[in-house]
């Protein structure tokens, strides 16, 4: 029972860290709509997908590989952990003054020029990044989930208030809203040029000030730097790097390609990093189901090994599958009809005109809360190798379908490859799971709700109601029609279950 109390109260301090950071970067975005144009909003997506990638690279996997090799009988867990960060560090330092002398090139190539200083900013933060990320996997290690969650909190709050403080209060000081007599100290440290820089400097001293803050970890940190010794650690880490480069391109990719191949005026009132502005924020709205698959990813991971030997366990996972999907196709029915009241959250009418991306972006993230959820058979088989098959699969159609309809449907062709990504995905992994650890998931009764959920979406879309308060009880008797056909249906069930 001690065992069971301490994995959960750990998977809580990470997850809910996790959980709460997301949430307030969530918090963030409407007051980035509410001053940035879709143009400068499209540089900070695009430069932040380019990081994504970045990331991968720069920690080589090695944070996984760390943990394999420091729970080896007879490991030197200090050794290691000195040869590790030693390579990291090294890397890093040779990845970012790269990016610094080449810096011209290089924002030519990715599509962004006038934002050099910017880059450089952000090849700061990658560096510190990747530096940071050994001593918080020693932290896990050491199962000190508590200064962990406190250290992530502290970088996230920061970064938050940061935030908050120059594009809240110095940024309307500054244009005269409130507290004139306020404005010639806000124009000290507030620079209207640098507007869209803040956000880049903001996350670099907050990234900076975790190396402080974990000084004990890096107090008795030794420089060793082990070619050959590093050598077995990338075996069994490149695989876990490639499988990230997949995972990015399924997550990030089609911002990247928005801006490369988007037709000029195809939007007659955007160029394409408006374009991208306007995908990127409409984009955060599918945020409700991704905290939902976050807070389940961290719950289920743990309870689907727990369980995994008992007599019920498939029985179980499938009823799990269930409720999980109900959830979410609920979440996804209540945003969908309900975007005219959530459109608010944009506040600048110019991302209105991609609303039409958020019902499909809420269904293929749906579709990817299914896979992970499908996942658990590999994870409990040891045949993790097929899932980086899937991650790979889903990337190829990623590339070749954001590549086909982009410059016929623009950011909806990005939206729509997400969707038949993440549905190509769970549908594999579920055929492959039921070959190697058969489940018996109620795949109809599934399949029907989230057919249900569509078509009454499509009912809130195209029955033209023009009185506004008759429109929304429409809206609303939707959502409260579907919860009554799940509970007539699944009660008797329910019952017999439990």
């Amino acid at each position: 029972m001690s065992v069971a109390k301490k994995l959960v109260g750990q998977t809580a301090a990470y997850g809910i860290s996790s959980i709460i950071g997301r949430l307030l970067n969530f918090m963030l975005f409407p007051l980035y709509l509410g001053i940035f144009a879709p143009e400068d909003y499209g540089v900070i997506n695009g430069l932040y997908a380019y990081v994504g990638f970045f990331n991968i690279l720069y920690t080589f996997g090695l944070e996984t590989a760390f943990f394999r090799f420091a729970n080896k009988a007879g490991a030197d867990q200090q050794q290691l952990y000195n040869r590790v960060l030693t390579f990291i560090i090294v890397t890093s330092v040779a990845f970012t003054a790269s990016i610094f002398i080449l810096i011209d090139p290089i924002s030519r190539l990715i599509g962004f020029p006038e934002q050099q200083l910017f880059i450089k900013w952000l090849a700061l933060i990658l560096a510190i990044d990747a530096i940071t990320a050994i001593p918080f996997a020693r932290l896990r290690l050491q199962n000190k989930a508590k200064k962990f969650a406190s250290l992530k909190m502290a970088n996230i709050l920061l970064t938050v208030f940061a935030n908050v403080f120059f594009y809240y209060f110095c940024h309307n000081i500054y244009q005269g809203n409130f507290l004139p007599e306020l404005k010639p100290i806000v124009e000290k440290i507030y620079f209207p040029e640098w507007r869209l820089g803040y956000i880049f400097l903001i996350n670099l001293i907050a990234n900076f000030l975790l190396l402080p803050l974990l000084w004990r970890e890096l107090i008795d940190f030794r420089f060793k730097l082990d070619i050959s010794f590093m050598k077995s650690l990338f075996q069994y880490s490149y695989p876990i790097m490639f499988m990230g480069f997949a995972g990015m391109v399924n997550e990030l990719l089609d911002r990247i390609l928005l801006i490369k191949i988007l037709p000029e005026n195809f939007y007659p009132n955007l160029s394409s990093k408006g374009a991208l502005g306007v995908y990127g924020g409409c984009y955060k709205l599918a945020m409700f189901m991704t905290l939902t698959i976050q807070a389940f990813r961290y719950a289920g991971e743990p309870f689907f090994f727990s369980h995994a030997k008992e007599k019920n366990s498939p029985t179980t996972f499938a009823l799990v599958m269930k409720w999980f999907v109900l959830v979410c196709t609920f979440i996804f029915l209540f945003v969908s009809v309900n975007l005219e009241d959530f459109k608010i959250l944009l506040r600048n009418p110019e991302y209105y005109q991609g609303m039409g991306v958020v019902p499909i972006l809420l269904l293929a993230n749906l579709f990817l809360g299914i896979y992970y959820n499908l996942s658990a058979w590999f994870k409990l088989t040891d045949k993790t190798y097929f899932g980086t098959i899937i991650s790979f699969g889903g990337a190829a159609i990623t590339i070749i379908l954001n590549v086909a309809l982009i410059p016929v449907l623009g950011f909806m062709g990005c939206a729509w490859a997400t969707l038949a990504c993440y549905f190509s995905m769970a549908f594999t992994c579920y055929l492959l799971g039921q070959k190697y650890y058969p489940i018996p998931y109620p795949v109809t009764s599934i399949l029907a709700y989230i057919l249900f959920a569509i078509l009454l979406v499509l009912a809130a879309l195209y029955v033209p109601i023009t009185d506004t308060i008759l429109r929304h009880l429409f809206h609303f008797g939707l959502c409260v029609f579907f919860l009554l056909v799940v509970y007539i249906i699944e009660k008797p069930k329910f019952k017999t279950k439990f």
